[in-house]
């Protein structure tokens, strides 16, 4: 770099130069870097094939839509499958369904599914489990597990130090349910506990605790991949 080899420097230049003045050059407007203005001998090139949809992409396309179409459908025929079965079994009072953005949200209470403070499985509460579990197997998407408390401090005494170990204990217990009992692959779960911090009702009343300890069972609306029933019910 402390030297320039004027020889090569030379050569380089002159060929430049021959480059630019030539009339098929690549800049617009000329025949050369100091050429006229002949636009005509400087058609506009014509569009790429890439400027326009391939036949594969218009394909692919339609195979995300038809995806989408068939994740939704399942979804709606998940929710309509359990409000007709929790209609039946006469559950409005322990099972509440409904539709979220997030996705198929099926709320259980916590007197229906344990004991105050405990994370055991009541007997009384397997036959539902039951049934959502056989829905499940039918389903491709990431089933949550969450578990919710009220307010309210542990007891003395409680196998839990605090709400978040209650809850996070009742979530597993589902869990363990799903996974041990009825033998559903592990890889579609995830689940959480999150103490008191996400009320649904205010904590003022025994009633609205009541609403707050629960276990919420998700059934998540994913933007990709697939939601597929196998089966009609």
């Amino acid at each position: 770099m402390s030297q320039i080899d004027i020889k090569k420097y030379d050569t380089l230049a002159k060929s430049l130069q021959l480059e630019f003045n030539r009339a098929d050059s690549i800049i617009e407007m000329g025949t050369g870097i100091q050429g006229s203005d002949d636009v005509s001998k400087h058609p506009d090139p014509a569009p790429s094939a890439s400027a326009s949809p391939s036949p594969s992409a218009d394909a692919n396309a339609s195979l995300d839509a038809e995806i989408a179409r068939r994740r939704e459908q399942a979804l709606q025929d998940l929710l309509k499958v359990i409000e007709t079965y929790v209609k039946e079994n006469k559950l409005q009072q322990e099972v509440f369904v409904g539709d979220t953005p997030q996705g198929i949200s099926i709320r259980l209470s916590d007197k229906f599914l344990f004991d105050l403070g405990k994370a055991d499985l009541k007997p009384d509460a397997r036959p539902a489990l039951d049934k959502l579990s056989s829905l499940f197997t039918k389903l491709d998407t990431t089933i949550s597990i969450q578990g919710h408390t009220d307010n309210l401090p542990i007891q003395p005494g409680s196998a839990f130090q605090d709400n978040w170990g209650l809850s996070s204990g009742r979530a597993l217990s589902v869990l363990r349910y799903f996974v041990d009992t009825r033998k559903l692959p592990e890889k579609i779960f995830e689940i959480a506990g999150y103490a008191d911090t996400r009320p649904v009702a205010a904590n003022d009343t025994e009633a609205n605790r009541q609403k707050n300890r629960r276990v919420e069972i998700l059934v998540v609306r994913q933007p990709e991949g697939s939601v597929q029933l196998a089966a009609k019910h």
